[in-house]
């Protein structure tokens, strides 16, 4: 509006003294700082920033992580999510990651078709096959935490203004779509130039290329795993798990340097300071006598009594409870961890039978996540760990299956705790309370989904519809979790 006022006045202006140019006039209205066409390589740096901060490590990741009880929401919004009032419900809640998926769909959809057949950046291989699995990742993350979301008329500003609410389980196969069209895409010849330094997540050049193919075999294991009650297939989560990373090396994170970027989790903190360490975690971790316990809390203050919050009654204080200690200005932004995929296939193995070929994966993934950098314990006290306190655990399948799902559950705190709500979901709907969550409210009131942002419920009467008053997050399971939307 601003601008529609500013360009009246200037055309005001010119008329009364005849002085503006025709060039001028004829510009007047373009946005210098918004251009309307801009190369992929640049599109796809700031999609892959905002994948990592706005989207992963967003509010989508603290909520996840008080709701799993990795945290315990001691203050503000947190407290309030942590005690079931107004927060899970509200269309507000989620707001901000609702529109960073859309707009990064929208930048990626730009990217894709510059880069397919008739575009600018025709036979650009290489950026389109990025594009295609960042497109899988954010989409499979809105879906997962929404449920049934607009999907197919979207991403069509100034054409559809209220697009029709798709089923999770077409957008699923879209998802597993742009996976396959990416390793094949990415197994082109390409006369384009690789990203190099703009390439956040790899190195940017052709041996790149290698590791985002292992990321989308290893983002269609975690899809396919997470499809288990509608359409089980443990063959193909190991087949596609072995195609994916084979160490720490080359899975797909975003690093942070401490100073013009920083780890969402520590700029949480700082900001906003909402978080006490989570007693029912603690809990966990003691009754495995597991190394860990040390190095994810710390007191609040140097020096001060390490309190935990009980999960579901805490005081609403800051500076009371003890807070994670692993949240440090530099830990990375996980898109797929090789320890996950590690536990991918342990639980695969675990549920074909196959025990033996289980415990391999799970040792793997429990000396990965051992090592993440802001754990850093060594491979020795893994091995330990695994001999003295896990293995005694892996009697049958039920009992190993459960023991995978712990520490993986266990692992994943917090800068993964997406994928863990994720799992937690996808086992109760199996009928497998594996992972003991101590919040009394979660009798009636555990947020089985999120509730869709603002923007579209206030404005699309297809998102209004479907939202209602928001207390469907407490009773409606998402699709692939045995829910019909």
């Amino acid at each position: 509006m601003k601008k529609y006022i500013y360009s009246i006045a200037i055309a005001l202006i010119a008329i009364t003294f005849s002085s503006c140019s025709e060039d001028l006039m004829d510009n007047i209205n373009k946005n210098v700082n918004d251009p309307a066409n801009v190369a992929s390589n640049l599109i796809i740096t700031d999609v892959m920033t905002s994948s990592a901060f706005s989207v992963t490590g967003s509010d989508l990741s603290f909520y996840s992580s008080c709701y799993i009880e990795h945290n315990v929401g001691s203050f503000n919004q947190m407290y309030n999510a942590e005690i079931r009032n107004n927060e899970p419900t509200s269309s507000t809640t989620y707001n901000n990651p609702w529109n960073s998926m859309y707009t990064n769909l929208l930048n990626l959809r730009d990217i894709i078709n510059k880069c397919s057949e008739g575009g600018s950046e025709e036979g650009n291989f290489y950026n389109l096959g990025i594009a295609q699995i960042l497109s899988a990742y954010n989409l499979a993350i809105l879906t997962d935490v929404m449920g049934d979301i607009p999907w197919t008329e979207a991403l069509q500003p100034g054409v559809i203004f209220t697009p029709m609410v798709d089923s999770q389980e077409a957008i699923y196969t879209d998802i597993f779509k742009f996976l396959d069209d990416a390793i094949a895409n990415l197994g082109k010849e390409t006369t384009f130039p690789f990203l190099g330094s703009q390439d956040f997540i790899y190195d940017g050049d052709e041996d790149s290329i290698d590791n985002w193919i292992k990321f989308a075999y290893g983002l269609k294991a975690r899809y396919t795993m997470r499809l288990s009650l509608r359409s089980p297939n443990y063959d193909n989560v190991i087949s596609f798990a072995d195609d994916s990373f084979s160490s720490a090396s080359e899975q797909s994170q975003y690093d942070y340097n401490g100073t013009s970027s920083k780890s969402p989790f520590q700029q949480f903190f700082l900001d906003r300071d909402y978080f006490g360490a989570s007693m029912s975690l603690h809990n966990k971790l003691v009754a495995r006598n597991d190394p860990r316990d040390s190095v994810f809390f710390k007191p609040y203050n140097d020096g001060g009594t390490l309190e935990f919050a009980p999960n579901g009654t805490p005081s609403q204080e800051q500076g009371k409870y003890g807070i994670s200690a692993i949240s440090s200005i530099t830990a990375p932004t996980y898109f797929l961890s090789y320890h996950e995929i590690e536990f991918l296939k342990a639980e695969a193995y675990a549920r074909k039978n196959d025990l033996p070929n289980a415990k391999i994966a799970l040792k793997a993934a429990i000396t990965a996540a051992f090592a993440k950098s802001n754990i850093d314990l060594s491979a020795a006290e893994a091995d330990s760990y695994y001999t003295d306190d896990v293995e005694g655990k892996l009697l049958d399948q039920a009992t190993t299956l459960k023991e995978i799902m712990v520490q993986k559950y266990i692992a994943f705190f917090e800068e993964e705790s997406v994928e863990a709500y994720n799992d937690i979901r996808r086992l109760k709907a199996m009928g497998e309370d594996f992972i003991q969550l101590d919040n009394p409210l979660n009798s009636s009131k555990f947020p089985l989904r999120f509730a869709y942002g603002s923007e579209d419920v206030t404005t699309n009467v297809n998102v209004r519809e479907v939202y209602g008053d928001g207390s469907y997050v407490y009773t409606e399971n998402v699709w692939w979790a045995g829910g019909s939307r």
